[in-house]
């Protein structure tokens, strides 16, 4: 499906990255790559028991009525 990368390949990518983005932006760039990841895993690996459950609850006016959209 995929084709495997070679060495060649893998060095002529890093090569064009360092062309586009400079040396001293690449480690700038893995970082912020590897804690978006990281931030990534740790919002799939959360629990829906975990959060907490938010309760809507109906928006009066000062009549004590419900507020309707339509009202003016």
């Amino acid at each position: 499906m995929f084709p495997v990368l070679g060495f060649q390949e893998l060095l002529v990518i890093l090569l064009i990255c360092v062309l586009v983005f400079g040396a001293k932006k690449l480690p700038e760039i893995g970082s912020g790559l590897a804690k978006g990841i990281k931030s990534f895993k740790k919002g799939l690996s959360t629990d829906s028991d975990e959060l907490p459950e938010k309760k809507e609850e109906p928006v009066a006016t000062a009549t004590g009525k419900p507020a309707d959209g339509d009202q003016a």
